[in-house]
């Protein structure tokens, strides 16, 4: 058997649009928001994303979320498409988050795409990606 090439990608994401829509509030619990993002992401991975979050919104700068998210681009001169699912969280103005490549959502040249990594921002600003990675 051989080991599978492990490669790492780096970059820089730019939200274009965050839409968030409230859709459960409690005045003792967190409240809970759905959000529509688009960005753009640049460096190792070229091209756009589409997620769908959903935010828990805590009373105290704190909120953790869920979504799923699907890249149009290029990754490491590879055209295509794949999915990601993302989980994190933000205390005050840092935000941190994980995401892995959801198994066989890889089109085109991106087929059998697999990986792991995340993301770190300040909200508002541009975030710092990276996706640990490899192909089937």
């Amino acid at each position: 058997m051989s080991a599978k090439a492990q490669h790492t990608a780096k970059g820089r994401t730019h939200v274009k649009t965050y839409a968030p829509s409230v859709f459960d509030e409690l005045a003792e619990a967190p409240t809970l928001v759905e959000v529509l993002v688009v960005e753009d992401f640049t460096g190792d991975i070229e091209g756009e994303g589409r997620a769908h979050v959903i935010q828990a919104k805590g009373k105290n700068d704190t909120m953790t979320f869920v979504g799923m998210e699907r890249v149009r681009g290029v990754l490491a001169g590879r055209k295509g498409t794949f999915m990601l699912e993302v989980k994190g969280s933000t205390i005050g103005k840092d935000m941190r988050s994980e995401w892995f490549v959801i198994p066989g959502s890889g089109t085109e040249q991106l087929a059998g795409l697999r990986g792991a990594g995340g993301f770190t921002a300040q909200l508002g600003q541009q975030g710092e990606v990276w996706l640990d990675y490899s192909f089937d």
